[in-house]
């Protein structure tokens, strides 16, 4: 993705007095800070605040009430903007990256980086660095990373005679399970596909091989055969499958409550999935079913921390708490407590930190082991970011509704998008 919007000679002055070494404050500095989806995050951004502010006694972390979704986080930070009423500190969903940073909100952290050396050293690979890159600098730095997998009700496969270690590779197969599955009865459902949402309809397309938008951010990318065959793929789920059509959380709530066999959704859920089923069922996962093996690719959802703060001594501040929650100590306390992947390379390497973690607990490693076909979520081009992920969503909630074809859907989904495309 090219970005070619030129940075405001403000925003390179607050960049620049990031650079200044780094000291201990000559009395405490308070910054607040906040982020979205409370079920996830809570406890991890809790617990990572305490142990920094507990070894930087001269920074107090203070969070806002968090927003439910990234969404709402976005078009928070957005309105707050206006009146200078926005946090210090902000974790923006990966695709929202682009629209705080072309608003020249967000402080470039590149040159604090580079003051710091190189940053590979501190556990930033150079992919890890790019998922925080938009508008141009370095926005952000990732806090968590996820990718689509599958949560199985071993038992429910068990009951309809399929073996729950044996993984199914392929939509077919998963459709053909989910089928059987269904036919159990007694309020029993195959599958659910947590279809809200640009990120996990992406998951579809990019399994095809399909994208957004064409490389030069033209024309959509989704109106042609890869964004066809993921709209059937939720059409047969539902016709073939006996998929109902549920809302996300009484779709997650049927999972837990053991009435689903297959649930399609995010890594971050595994943790609070392992929480909430106690002795319901025993749970597996899969990885995700890719439709072309040869050019599948997989969004990459979380989030990253964005700093906003205007004033220097809060600019510091937010950016040594930035890199505690984003290095090995902060990143391994997320990974633990969620099911995210990991945003440090040395945590992710360290026995001390993950290393033995992911060998006790082989549930996370179906994520990890994705990683390898991972790309960015989709950021599209211009102010409507938010309004085109509403067209997606519905016009992919008439398919799994069966209130529209998958042929009327997509047509209607490219012309709505298109409408909201900035125009050259």
């Amino acid at each position: 993705m090219t970005f070619c919007l030129t940075r405001r000679t403000a925003l390179a002055g607050a960049a620049a007095s990031l650079a200044a070494p780094r000291l201990a404050f000559a009395a405490p500095v308070e910054i607040e800070a906040h982020y979205a989806m409370p079920a996830v995050y809570k406890d991890v951004k809790e617990a990572i605040a305490r142990a920094f502010m507990a070894a930087n006694p001269d920074v107090k972390v203070t969070w806002r009430q968090p927003t439910a979704s990234y969404d709402e986080a976005t078009q928070l930070v957005l309105r707050e903007a206006v009146t200078g009423r926005q946090p210090d500190l902000t974790f923006q969903g990966l695709n929202r990256l682009r629209v705080v940073a072309e608003r020249d909100l967000a402080v470039d952290i590149a040159p604090l980086l580079k003051a710091e050396g190189e940053s590979v050293k501190f556990g930033y690979t150079p992919e890890l660095l790019g998922l925080g890159q938009a508008g141009g600098i370095q926005a952000g730095l990732a806090f968590a990373t996820s990718n689509p997998i599958v949560f199985i009700n071993a038992d429910l496969f068990r009951r309809a005679g399929l073996d729950p270690d044996r993984k199914l590779t392929t939509w077919d197969e998963h459709i053909e399970a989910s089928k059987r599955i269904s036919a159990l009865g007694g309020g029993i459902h195959g599958s659910y596909y947590r279809w809200q949402g640009d990120w996990i309809y992406s998951a579809l397309l990019f399994g095809f091989g399909g994208t957004m938008m064409d490389a030069a951010e033209r024309d959509i990318g989704f109106a042609g055969p890869e964004g066809r065959a993921s709209l059937t793929v939720l059409d047969r789920l539902v016709r073939q499958g006996g998929m109902p059509a549920l809302s996300g959380e009484a779709g997650a709530q049927a999972f837990a409550a053991g009435k689903v066999g297959m649930y399609y959704w995010s890594t971050a859920f595994l943790r609070q999935a392992m929480n909430s089923l106690g002795q319901n069922f025993k749970l597996a996962t899969w990885e995700f079913p890719l439709g072309d093996k040869a050019r599948g690719r997989l969004p990459t959802g979380g989030a990253a921390g964005m700093i906003l703060a205007k004033d220097p001594a809060k600019q510091q501040a937010a950016y040594r708490f930035l890199r505690y929650a984003t290095g090995p100590e902060g990143c391994a306390t997320m990974v633990k407590g969620t099911g995210y992947v990991p945003v440090n390379q040395i945590a992710a390497d360290d026995p001390r930190l993950l290393g033995d973690f992911y060998r006790d607990n082989p549930l996370f490693m179906t994520g990890v082991r994705q990683m390898s076909v991972m790309v960015p979520w989709y950021a599209f081009p211009g102010a409507n970011g938010v309004r085109i992920t509403s067209v997606i969503t519905d016009n992919v909630s008439r398919v799994v509704e069966q209130k529209a074809s998958v042929e009327t859907a997509l047509a209607d989904m490219a012309r709505e998008v298109t409408r909201l495309l900035p125009r050259a």
